[in-house]
């Protein structure tokens, strides 16, 4: 039987996922430098401490915005083109949720949290 803690890549897999996808949004914009950060930025897992899964939290919390700006930004532009804007709204809608709940496993999950020191009851607090 798997133990629970041998399960946290599974858990973690929202958040590789998410910082993919936002690495393939800004290489889609030439903006290589952030796409390698953001390739880089799951290996932060690894060292399971504190200040790093704040670090990757932070970025999918700028993330999901980016997402909903970019939302925004193509349905304006297709609905002054008159073309239909809706799918697409849906489909950014939906990674940009997606991505705010990678965020929030940080925040929800309790073997996460445990993991990198994020308890509140201060015997997990790892820097």
């Amino acid at each position: 039987m798997v133990a629970v803690k041998d399960m946290t890549f599974l858990r973690l897999l929202p958040v590789i996922f998410s910082t993919l996808l936002l690495s393939a949004h800004f290489l889609r914009a030439q903006n290589l430098p952030l796409a390698l950060a953001l390739l880089a930025l799951p290996f932060l897992l690894l060292l399971k401490k504190n200040w790093a899964a704040r670090i990757i939290q932070i970025t999918l919390a700028l993330g999901t915005l980016e997402w909903l700006r970019t939302l925004i930004s193509l349905a304006l532009l297709r609905n002054s083109m008159g073309e239909d804007w809706g799918r697409m709204a849906l489909i950014l809608g939906g990674v940009a949720v997606f991505t705010a709940v990678s965020a929030l496993i940080f925040s929800y999950n309790e073997t996460v949290k445990e993991i990198y020191g994020l308890k509140k009851d201060g015997k997990n607090a790892t820097n």
